[in-house]
């Protein structure tokens, strides 16, 4: 099983599916790696030599920032948003959405599950 960023890849799958499996890696960087290394995206995470997971884990290391490095990135920019007071931080601290959505009918995601009036019954 291959270990790549304190992830072990799935057996079984395609290196273009499995490399997303890493948090911030998706299909299009996933197949940029392989293209960089010359690994074939049809092949499967078994077929590669210890060899080639190296070199795409030198290639990752070296050009991207994944895993606990860009959670890390992610939490301080949210933080820094709410710890300046602006417009996006407050609405990141309330828990709603911090990008122009409606907010009257939607947004449950963000809400979370709807709390009835109280003593509407009548």
């Amino acid at each position: 099983m291959a270990r790549i960023a304190g992830v072990d890849l799935p057996r079984g799958k395609r290196v273009d599916i499995a490399l997303t499996y890493i948090y911030g890696i998706g299909r299009t960087t996933a197949l940029k790696i392989l293209d960089t290394t010359g690994v074939n995206w049809e092949r499967s995470i078994d077929d590669l030599s210890a060899d080639e997971v190296n070199e795409i884990r030198k290639v990752l290391e070296q050009h991207y920032k994944v895993e606990g490095d860009l959670r890390r990135e992610i939490s301080g920019s949210t933080k820094r948003l709410m710890d300046i007071g602006c417009y996006r931080g407050l609405r990141h601290r309330r828990g709603l959405p911090a990008r122009g959505q409606r907010t009257h009918t939607n947004a449950r995601t963000r809400k979370g599950p709807r709390r009835g009036a109280v003593g509407k019954k009548k």
